[in-house]
């Protein structure tokens, strides 16, 4: 299995992410959203996997920096434009591994999950 983690790097919770899966021997690729951008059709894979509102962080500063505008009437549509623009704005980390999609950090979770 293939697994990617999709983040930044100076993330508090991709950090205990990446320390659990290296703790774990689990290999993984790490996909950077600053350096290496996000583009629609993974973002598209994701909202269809687990749906917009688990991939949007409402707590993000990101989030809270836009507009009340940006903020108000989300849809699946304008989210999606928002999370293109704004990759910072999704919750971390997500674990693509193909088929299953993880988003956040829980290491019970992870546990059952995420196989070596």
């Amino acid at each position: 299995m293939t697994i990617t983690m999709y983040g930044i790097p100076n993330c508090d919770t991709i950090k205990k992410a990446r320390n659990w899966l290296e703790g774990q021997g689990i290999a993984y690729t790490f996909h950077d959203f600053r350096a290496d951008g996000l583009d629609e059709g993974t973002l598209e894979g994701w909202i269809g996997k687990v749906g917009w509102p688990v991939l949007l962080n409402k707590a993000s500063t990101t989030f809270r920096g836009l507009s009340d505008a940006d903020k108000q009437d989300l849809s699946e549509d304008k989210v999606k434009a928002l999370l293109l623009d704004h990759p910072t704005m999704i919750k971390r980390p997500v674990l693509d591994m193909g088929k299953k999609v993880l988003v956040g950090f829980k290491p019970d979770i992870y546990a059952a999950e995420v196989k070596a």
